[in-house]
C-alpha cells in the first residue's frame, strides 16, 4: 500500500483550456533533448531561444506581461516548398496544448499527405458556430476558434474567455501555418481528459466554470511525468528511424 509520504495531492482540472500554464519544460525539454534543438539564449535575459537542427524554426519563450500576445512564439522561415509561418500563444495557454503543436512539428514521420481540417475534431466533440461570431465554440462557450481574413492574409485565432471576464489566453497562427499543426492543437482542445496541476496553483480565473477534483497520486507519477514523456517521444523517433524503406520492385518492361 502506498504510504502518505509516497503520495501527493494533485488537482485534475477540466475543461483543460482553463488549467493554467503548467511547466514550460513540458515543451522545451523534449525539443532540446529529443529533437536536438539548440539553445542560444543570454543567461542575463529572462527568455529562452531554441532553434531546430536545420536552423529553419525557432521557439522563443519571452516572459513579460501575461497579456502580451507573444509570450510563446514559434516561427519557421520560408523554404522552397512552403512559405514562412508563425504561431503565438499567450502566457496562460496550458503547456499541453502548445506541446501538441510542437510534438506535431517535430514528428519524424513528417506531415500527412492530406492536410486535415482543424475544425473536424471540434465538430465531432460538439463544438458549434457561436452566435454573432464565425468559426466554432466549445459547448460551454468559453473557447472559440475562427479563421479570419482573406487567403494570403488570413489568420487562425483561438480565444479562451469567460463571460464578463478578461480574455484568459489567445493563440494566433498565420494562414500559412501547416494545417496539421493547427489540427494537433484543436485535438488537444477537444480532448476531454482533465489536466493535472499542483492544487496550490489552481488558476483564479473562471473558477465557477471549471471542474476540479483533487486526489492523492503516487509521488513518482508527478516527479517522473516529464521523463516518461521524453522517453515516449524518443521511442517515436527511434521507431521511425528503424523502419526501413520498402525496396523498389523489379522494373517492368517488355519481355522477349
Amino acid at each position: 500500500m502506498t504510504g502518505a509520504s509516497e503520495a501527493v495531492e494533485q488537482a485534475f482540472i477540466s475543461p483543460r483550456y482553463l488549467a493554467g500554464i503548467g511547466d514550460p519544460s513540458w515543451i522545451t525539454q523534449p525539443l532540446h533533448r529529443v529533437s536536438g534543438w539548440s539553445y542560444g539564449h543570454d543567461p542575463l535575459i529572462p527568455r529562452v531561444l531554441l532553434t531546430s537542427p536545420d536552423q529553419l524554426t525557432q521557439l522563443r519563450l519571452a516572459p513579460g506581461d501575461p497579456d502580451d500576445q507573444d509570450w510563446w512564439t514559434i516561427r519557421q522561415a520560408r523554404t522552397a516548398d512552403h512559405p514562412a509561418w508563425a504561431a503565438t500563444f499567450q502566457a496562460r495557454t496550458p503547456v499541453e496544448i502548445i506541446a501538441a503543436f510542437t510534438d506535431a512539428l517535430t514528428d519524424p514521420s513528417g506531415a500527412p499527405t492530406a492536410s486535415p481540417d482543424p475544425f473536424t475534431t471540434l465538430q465531432d466533440a460538439g463544438w458549434e458556430p457561436p452566435r454573432h461570431f464565425g468559426g466554432l465554440a466549445a459547448p460551454d462557450g468559453i473557447t472559440r476558434i475562427e479563421r479570419l481574413g482573406n487567403p494570403g492574409s488570413d489568420l487562425w485565432h483561438i480565444e479562451t474567455a469567460a463571460i464578463r471576464d478578461p480574455t484568459i489566453w489567445r493563440a494566433v497562427f498565420t494562414g500559412t501555418t501547416p494545417l496539421h499543426l493547427i489540427a494537433a492543437v484543436t485535438r488537444a482542445l477537444a480532448d476531454p481528459a482533465p489536466l493535472m496541476r499542483d492544487p496550490r496553483r489552481i488558476p483564479g480565473w473562471a473558477r465557477d466554470r471549471m471542474t476540479v477534483h483533487t486526489r492523492h497520486v503516487p509521488a513518482t507519477d508527478v516527479a517522473f511525468a516529464l521523463e516518461r514523456r521524453i522517453s515516449a517521444l524518443t521511442e517515436r523517433h527511434h521507431h521511425v528511424a528503424n523502419v526501413a524503406p520498402t525496396p523498389p520492385g523489379p522494373a517492368r518492361g517488355r519481355t522477349r
